[in-house]
This record gives structure tokens, C-alpha cells and sequence, in this order.
């Protein structure tokens, strides 16, 4: 028996399919989800965010949010969710370079300094799904 598996940002709905499995980027770590899962509400971190479905695997990058499991369905509310396919690599290194500049460059401010480290984590975690689908094909 599948998992409804529902990914909405503020913008759209990212992903809606019956799935497998499902592997999150809890706060406090990754977290599984099988069908018939303990209901679970979870906020979630910026990271990898797998699908598994028919043995295939779907990849894609979040950037924190909220996961509710209830009975056989996830809906996962995130600020942003970015399929791997979607991302550009080049673009993703040249955000981290920026951001890693930034933060050597020497003082700032404490907000200039968590948008800076923000910055290079959606960075890193672009860089990595992408990576991750490079290494698939």
C-alpha cells in the first residue's frame, strides 16, 4: 500500500504521487516513513528530501518547513522545494563561493552574518541533490 505524498510551498504544489517511502530532513535528523507510519509532526531542516517509488529514487532539496504523517499521507509544507532536476550546479557553486566570501570578508552584522550562513547552506544542499542526481545517471 502506497503513501500520498504532497509537497506545497507558497508558490505551488512541488510533488503529488503515490509513494513508497519517504526520507526527510528532520531538525533533529533524517527520518523514514513507511506506510501505516505512527501519526508524526515534524519541522523539517534544509536538506535532501528522497522519494522512493517503484525502485526508483526522486531527489529533491527543501529548505525547512513542516512534515505531517497521518494514517497513509504526508504533506510536507516547505518555504522551498527544488527537484534535482531543476537545480544548476554552476549556479548552486557560484552561491556557495559568494556566501563563503562574505563570511571571511570580516566583520558584519549578526544579521549579515545568519544571511551569509543561510545562504551557503541552501548552497551546499543544492550542490548535494545535484550531485546526488549526477552520480544516479
Amino acid at each position: 500500500m502506497p503513501i500520498r505524498l504532497e509537497i506545497v510551498t507558497p508558490e505551488k504544489a512541488v510533488y503529488a504521487d503515490d509513494v513508497d517511502m519517504v526520507i526527510a530532513p528532520a531538525t533533529d535528523g533524517y527520518v523514514g516513513i513507511l506506510p501505516h507510519h505512527a501519526p508524526l509532526l515534524t519541522t523539517l531542516g534544509p536538506g535532501e528530501f528522497r522519494v522512493k517509488k517503484g525502485g526508483v529514487e526522486e531527489v529533491l532539496a527543501v529548505f525547512g518547513g513542516f512534515m505531517d504523517v497521518r494514517g497513509d499521507r504526508v504533506i510536507v509544507l516547505t518555504e522551498a522545494a527544488e527537484p534535482a532536476e531543476e537545480i544548476d550546479a554552476q549556479r548552486a557553486q557560484e552561491a556557495r563561493d559568494r556566501a563563503q566570501q562574505a563570511l571571511q570578508a570580516g566583520p558584519m552584522s549578526a544579521a549579515e552574518e545568519a544571511h551569509a550562513r543561510a545562504s551557503l547552506q541552501r548552497a551546499l544542499v543544492r550542490i548535494r541533490v545535484s550531485e546526488r542526481r549526477r552520480r544516479r545517471l
